[in-house]
């Protein structure tokens, strides 16, 4: 018989109790932040839970970590003190067991309803790098940008070459595709992958869900040699991404090998890493995304560990060639995440679904993005968040930004007697990711934002 909670869950919600991802919450305007697991409708109070000496095994019992303002005490215990949380967690809350269940004063002191709590940004995040892990985004961006001839950049591939019949009738096989325009992914099988490219981002803009984004200005690209326009970008765009929570860090000098790197990911959390195109594009060649991409960058409140997700583990995507040496993974998996990106125009009621994608896509996995973070040495901190890049599918709705879904402004998306090519002030986009157990969902919450007009 599944697990069951003596606290009543519906059959759709996110948070039975086989998920209980972790939050940090003000149960009043005036509380102190503290942390919790979501529950249902509810959010479980863990520092009641602590201060009732509950948390009673041999690595939490003398631990305060429960009575921080965020989880990075917590998460820097690392997976033997997780498991022990979880299990004294899913114990507590188990319909047959009678510690909580039967104590009524306990049960209103750290059961809180969902509805009443504020969340909070759940750690301290020092450092946030963002990954450019799924192939599909890559290759349909770089044809935006570079042309069908050079889609993706040189460091994610390399045209075979052979002098062998299917060398060389692969090679005319790209230059024909190339010349005629046609679809990108129809190239790829003639490109081979070598490393997750990343970015260094701006932790200090990293906003909880339900925050506002305000419409970046900038510079854009000129036009022949009249000076660069500046203003309110005008290709303001969602990202749909997850990013992995960073539980131990590594010391300064010493990489993290791959096959270990999943004892130093907590879990992962929805994520929206908004673009300004039009200042990206400008500035971007050679150091990368800065403008167009600082400006803010929101998370879902809810952190879902590594263990629940465990049941969701797939195979992860084909990696042709093989990586080199300090990314080869003896078990390499990536997870059954369905995800989905709805947007509200301004001025309407209802939102409207404009992409069905799903985790398992990316080519690249959390496991080989944090090896390849800290291969130079660089040390990875408790907090740290590592964003996967955009999660595009092959499929024409399972792209994962209206860069993609509009190709660039080009095929404008209908909204519901709406349209966009990219967002307008008033417009909420909202992400949600769950994944479907048998009889019960593990899901992540939503994920939103909504754009308010540029400030001069």
């Amino acid at each position: 018989m599944a697990l069951q909670s003596f606290i009543e869950v519906e059959p759709d919600s996110h948070f039975p109790i086989q998920n209980l991802p972790y939050g940090v919450f003000k149960p009043e305007p005036a509380s102190v932040a503290r942390p919790g697991v979501a529950i249902g409708e509810y959010v479980l109070d863990l520092s009641e839970i602590s201060k009732a000496g509950l948390f009673n095994g041999p690595i939490l019992k003398d631990s305060d970590c429960f009575l921080q303002p965020n989880l990075n005490k917590f998460l820097s215990l690392g997976r033997p003190a997780w498991k022990e949380a979880r299990d004294m967690l899913q114990k507590l809350l188990s319909s047959n067991e009678a510690t909580l269940r039967d104590n009524a004063n306990l049960r209103q002191k750290s059961l809180v309803p969902m509805g009443k709590v504020e969340m909070l940004l759940p750690m301290e995040i020092g450092d946030y790098t963002d990954f450019f892990s799924s192939m599909h985004h890559a290759k349909n961006c770089g044809t935006i940008f570079r042309g069908p001839a050079n889609p993706v950049p040189a460091n994610w591939y390399v045209i075979l070459k052979s002098t062998s019949k299917q060398g060389i009738v692969s090679v005319l096989t790209l230059v024909y595709y190339s010349i005629f325009h046609l679809q990108v992914y129809r190239v790829v099988p003639y490109f081979r992958f070598h490393l997750p490219i990343a970015y260094h981002g701006r932790a200090s803009s990293v906003v909880i869900s339900g925050t506002d984004i305000v419409r970046p200005r900038g510079q854009f690209a000129p036009s022949g040699n009249s000076p660069p326009p500046f203003g309110p970008s005008q290709k303001l765009d969602f990202e749909l991404e997850m990013a992995a929570v960073v539980g131990p860090g590594n010391e300064l000098g010493k990489p993290i090998d791959v096959n270990e790197a999943a004892d130093h990911i907590f879990g992962v959390m929805l994520m929206n890493d908004w673009s300004a195109r039009d200042i990206q594009a400008w500035e971007y060649v050679p150091l990368g995304p800065f403008l167009g991409k600082s400006f803010g960058t929101t998370l879902s409140p809810w952190i879902v560990t590594l263990d629940a997700l465990e049941p969701f583990a797939c195979d992860s995507p084909k990696q042709d060639p093989q990586p080199l040496p300090y990314l080869a993974e003896k078990i390499s998996k990536n997870y059954d995440i369905s995800l989905e990106v709805q947007i509200k125009p301004a001025g309407k009621e209802d939102s409207c679904v404009v992409t069905r994608s799903n985790f398992k896509y990316l080519y690249w996995t959390l496991t080989q993005q944090l090896a390849h973070h800290t291969i130079n040495g660089c040390n990875l901190r408790s907090g740290d968040l590592l964003g996967t890049g955009t999660i595009s599918g092959p499929e024409p709705e399972s792209l994962g930004c209206l860069l993609e879904l509009t190709w660039n402004g080009q095929k404008p998306l209908s909204l519901d007697g709406f349209t966009r090519k990219f967002l307008e002030d008033g417009d909420e986009v909202t992400f949600t990711g769950f994944c479907k157990g048998n009889g019960y969902t593990v899901g992540f919450g939503t994920c939103s934002g909504k754009i308010v007009p540029s400030t001069p």
